[in-house]
């Protein structure tokens, strides 16, 4: 099975490398490209869940790190 990678980018969305299912609410899948996906972090995304570089204008800072 191959690995999935989800990296959390400082000031930038949840980048996911690797095969996923993308579900909404109601169990709806999601169509997604291969590869990589980037999720919205910031809120402010006109294209939720998916990232569309908004949280560039916003400001949004956020330095989530592992410890």
């Amino acid at each position: 099975m191959e690995e999935v990678r989800i990296k959390v980018r400082i000031n930038g969305p949840y980048r996911i490398e690797g095969p996923v299912i993308l579900e909404d609410a109601d169990g709806n899948r999601f169509q997604l490209p291969e590869g990589r996906i980037a999720l919205c972090r910031c809120g402010g995304s006109n294209n939720k869940p998916f990232c569309d570089g908004s949280h560039r204008e916003l400001g949004f800072q956020a330095e989530t790190r592992a410890e």
